[in-house]
Formats: structure tokens, sequence, C-alpha cells
């Protein structure tokens, strides 16, 4: 039997917001290496490793069955959050997807979530729209971090089921509010780059035979603030 498992240091970060004793769900668990981990390290941890395809569901059953799991990780085969029975868990993983995919499966599995009280997003892109749904679907962001990990940023949102609302405004759903604050040495890295994307996005728009002034007007705007966020810390010296 094996009893140690190596993460990536995306998903060691990830692994860090799982509280202990959590029982969790991780939907998409590419071969349930996170689910393991987090067991191997916290005897009470409980996990379910959901898989859509019958490949990587097979392949997250051997890991399972190699480091003496099977009584702690349940893996099962389904669409997103099908997988789970109503008040199951307590907490939800959902790391290396996209922000659209993340809410889509949210959204469809809503009748299944009513229990979890935190949900550990990593989208590997569009991260506004996942912010948007913990704001809109009574979870509060309460972290937010940042790895660079094989040339890719990628951002952890936390959000937890908390009394009082939170007010976010768009800025803040574009940046995350936390790292706004935090800014790291990624926030600056990810939004140069962001910002000489959106550029180049603007000047196309604008060669267009029928060039669409509203979406325009969307770039800009957030070029704007993309300026505002880099120009306004002068001890970051690079911009």
């Amino acid at each position: 039997m094996n009893n140690t498992i190596k993460l990536s240091g995306r998903l060691e970060k990830v692994a860090s917001f799982i509280t202990k004793d959590a029982t969790f769900a991780d939907i998409g668990s590419d071969h349930a290496y996170l689910p393991c981990y987090v067991c191997l390290h916290d005897e009470y941890a409980r996990a379910i490793a959901g898989e859509v395809n019958e490949g990587p569901f097979q392949s997250a059953k051997d890991t399972v069955d190699s480091h003496g799991l099977s009584d702690r990780v349940d893996v099962r085969l389904g669409n997103g959050l099908q997988v789970l029975h109503e008040d199951e868990v307590q907490l939800l993983v959902m790391a290396g997807m996209g922000g659209a995919l993340i809410t889509t499966i949210l959204d469809e599995g809503k009748d299944r979530i009513s229990s979890v009280e935190r949900i550990v997003a990593q989208p590997n892109i569009d991260e506004r729209t996942v912010r948007h749904w913990l704001y809109t679907c009574g979870f509060t962001i309460t972290n937010e971090t940042m790895i660079e990990e094989n040339g890719h940023i990628y951002e952890i949102i936390v959000g937890d089921k908390e009394s009082g609302t939170q007010t976010l405004t768009e800025k803040e759903l574009l940046f995350g509010p936390h790292l706004l604050e935090q800014k790291p040495l990624q926030f600056y890295k990810k939004w140069e780059h962001e910002y000489a994307k959106r550029n180049r996005i603007i000047k196309q728009m604008k060669k267009a035979s029928v060039p669409d002034p509203e979406k325009i007007a969307v770039f800009e705007k957030e070029l704007t603030w993309i300026e505002e966020v880099l120009d306004h810390d002068s001890s970051y010296s690079q911009y």
C-alpha cells in the first residue's frame, strides 16, 4: 500500500483551504489525487471524487485502492454534481476547469449542495464568472490567492456561507476583492499580460468593418481599471 502522494503546487494550495475533518466532494477529480492527499493527512476527512468519463473514473479508483482509502474516498461516475446526494457534503472543490463550466455545474446541481458551507474554486480562466456566481448565490468570498505553475497563473477563490451580505463592485469581480488588496507578484504579472491582450483586442475591434462601440467601451473601461491598479502602486516598478 502506498501512503504518500505528491500534489502539484496548485492542488496543494487548493487543499490548504479544505477545512479539517471535512466531508467534501472534488468534482472533476483528476485521478482522485486531491481527495487521497487530504485523507492521508487528515484521518477524519471523507471525500467523494466525481468523474464524468469512464477512463478517469477507473484511474481515480486505482489511485484510491493503491492508497488503501476505499473506505474513505468514494469514486463516483456521473455528470457534475449529479454524483452527490442531497445534503451529503459540507465542502465542494472544483479545480482545473473553466469558470463558465464551473458555474454551469453549480447551477445545474444547486439542489445537491444546500448543505455546502464552503466552495473552493480554481478556474483556469474566467474567474470573474465564478465570483459573480458565489456573490449572487449566497456565498461570501473570504479568501483568494494566486499561484504560478508551468507558465500559467492560477487564481483560487474561496466562498463561504456567512451571515450578512457582501457588496462587490464590477472592478472587484474582475480582479478579486482580496487580490486587489494583497496584490501579490503574480497579480502584476497577470494583469500586465491582460493589459497588453486587451490593447490588441481593442485595436482589432476598431479595425472591424462594422465596429461594435458597446464592446469596445467595455474593453476600454477594463483597460482603464488595469492601468489604475498597476500604476497606483509605486512599489512595483516594472510597469
